[in-house]
């Protein structure tokens, strides 16, 4: 369990969380008709996304705190 949020899920969460920050802003800049109906939307998952990335972080700090490897 720990190897997979180590190696797959943390990175996965963190790498979420960057691609709808960036797609976020790039849609900020544009503007728009596409910003309109998107930015606030994106900025919502990239925060739900942030949130698993530190829930995961949190549990992994929790399982190697009970003597995981």
């Amino acid at each position: 369990m720990i190897t997979a949020l180590q190696y797959f899920l943390i990175p996965l969460a963190i790498l979420a969380t960057t691609a709808f920050l960036v797609m976020g802003i790039y849609s900020l800049a544009k503007g728009g008709e596409f910003a309109e109906k998107n930015s606030n939307k994106l900025m919502r998952a990239r925060v739900a996304a942030q949130a698993v990335a530190v829930a995961l972080l949190l549990l992994l700090a929790y399982l190697l705190s009970r003597g995981g490897n």
